[in-house]
């Protein structure tokens, strides 16, 4: 059996889930066979399996980070939230249904066969496995029903290192307020990591000893303040209603800031060209104004849909596209723009049958079950043609990417020929759409294919009269050297001989 160290927080964004992916770097780099593992996530990013099976972003991440395939055992229990018709609830991969609070709640203890399961198959196949929480350990309303934090420790026998956000203030009285509502559950906390320092680490040593004093409990490390790391965030609350990369690129990307966004982390590797401006907002200046327009995924199409109209935002992305600005809408957004979407068996909200903006010549259905694979398309040389007036894709091109959505949609479809694996009743078909400066697809992750996405910013800039970027990224590449960057400065603000003692290496 494998041994397991726990990451928990004093709260959401403290910090937990990179602090996790970097320990996975790390003893992956000594050479352990280490996977992740979350018992149960709350996002709308998530990202596919090989086998067609759903769990959150942040694992996928850790997988990297620990060189091994990621899988639906990381993460055996996704909650996809839905707004006020709560949550859809997603067991080893596979969406069962929505649940409410309250009866997810009464479902706990079938998913916490499917926990047991998952980190039964893990701990066979590896040496360590770094475990992460949720939230806060000590939510007192919620102990009972906890199957993320103290009772996945628990079940796992492993220790706990508690991690504190000292930017937002009141890191010590969170460290020590956890440790006391926890009450017997604290021992199993052996030290705290406090993250995000900015300062004189002088002026916060006398608060080390006293903490130290008060809980019995090590500060272990002290993790300074990482303006950017170059790794995708996992939940929206991390965007604010304008990102920028930082800089004053040749092309400006904006990513309309929908109130369900889901994998906005499909727009991350434009961040990393050195010629473009990332900006995510609902301001009309900056919808009008754009180089490249992008209506995102959503985890709720018609409600999203609905919010544009009643902000008046749907009339300025009519207007971008009027002026000729390139307008892309992926998966949700991919059907916001098309004529019509139906939705006869209420699978997302009251509305039967909603008009869509009108951009693409589609119409969508949704249907009772998910569409959740990894893909690999071909692109098609006739539905590209004349785009811009001219295209740099080579015929033929394979992308590699994934589909998480509900309905199908139909119409002038024929962008991408499509190969879906892990579904050999569905194996093949056709996927996206094109109408003049407007294009939407399906596929998450095709952002991450160097060519593909160079090709897409190098038409824009022909369009604005600049010369094609001789210059060529590799996201792949940057991801991984960011991870190395990430365990590099845990490594280097981190008493990594402590965590190796509780862990008897």
């Amino acid at each position: 059996m494998a041994k397991a160290l726990m990451v928990q927080g004093t709260g959401s964004g403290a910090g937990k889930s990179l602090i996790a992916a970097a320990l996975c770097r790390i003893f992956s780099d000594e050479g352990m066979r280490v996977a992740p593992f979350k018992a149960q996530n709350m996002a709308l990013n998530s990202y596919m399996t090989r086998d067609g099976g759903e769990i959150g972003r942040a694992q996928a991440l850790q997988a990297e980070a620990a060189r091994v395939v990621a899988s639906t055992d990381m993460n055996p229990v996704l909650l996809k939230p839905t707004g006020e018709a709560g949550s859809q609830v997603i067991i080893q991969g596979k969406a069962v249904r929505q649940m409410r609070a309250r009866e997810y709640y009464a479902y706990k203890k079938e998913a916490w066969k499917s926990v047991e399961k998952s980190f039964s198959r893990l701990s066979q196949n590896h040496d360590l496995i770094v475990m992460e929480g949720a939230g806060s350990p000590a939510e007192i309303n919620l102990l009972s029903v906890d199957i993320v934090n103290m009772a996945a420790a628990k079940m796992a026998k492993a220790p706990v290192l508690l991690v504190g956000d000292i930017d937002k203030g009141g890191v010590f009285a969170s460290l020590y307020g956890t440790v006391k509502l926890l009450g017997r559950d604290a021992r199993h906390i052996k030290g705290f990591i406090i993250n995000k320092f900015r300062g004189d680490i002088e002026i916060l040593n006398p608060g080390l000893d006293m903490i130290l004093g008060k809980t019995g409990k090590p500060v272990i490390g002290v993790l300074p303040y990482a303006v950017d790391l170059g790794l995708p965030e996992e939940d929206g609350l991390a965007l604010t209603e304008k990102r920028m990369t930082g800089r004053q690129g040749a092309i400006r990307v904006v990513v309309v800031r929908l109130k369900y966004i889901a994998n906005f982390t499909d727009f991350d590797p434009l961040s990393h060209e050195p010629d473009v401006e990332l900006i995510y907002s609902r301001n009309a200046a900056d919808i009008e104004n754009a180089d490249l327009l992008i209506l995102p995924g959503t985890k709720n199409t018609v409600k999203d849909l609905l919010f544009l109209r009643e902000s008046g935002i749907d009339q300025s992305i009519l207007r971008a596209y009027a002026k000729g600005i390139e307008v892309v809408g992926l998966c949700g957004g991919y059907q916001m723009l098309g004529s019509r979407i139906f939705d006869p068996l209420d699978i997302e909200s009251g509305h039967r049958e909603v008009d869509g903006l009108g951009l693409l010549n589609i119409e969508t259905t949704f249907e009772a079950e998910k569409m959740t694979c990894q893909v690999e398309a071909e692109i098609r040389e006739e539905g590209w043609t004349g785009w811009n007036g001219n295209w740099s894709f080579a015929p033929g091109q394979s992308l590699h990417g994934y589909e998480i959505h509900m309905g199908r949609s139909t119409g002038e479809i024929g962008l991408f020929n499509l190969k879906r694996l892990s579904r050999p009743g569905d194996s093949r078909g056709l996927d996206g759409s094109r109408n003049g400066n407007c294009w939407g697809t399906y596929l998450h992750g095709i952002f991450e294919d160097n060519s593909f996405r160079r090709s897409i910013l190098d038409q824009i800039r022909k369009k604005k009269g600049l010369e094609p970027l001789d210059t060529s990224v590799d996201y792949g590449r940057d991801q991984d050297r960011a991870i190395d960057r990430l365990a590099d400065l845990v490594r280097r603000n981190v008493d990594m001989q402590f965590i190796k003692r509780i862990l008897g290496l």
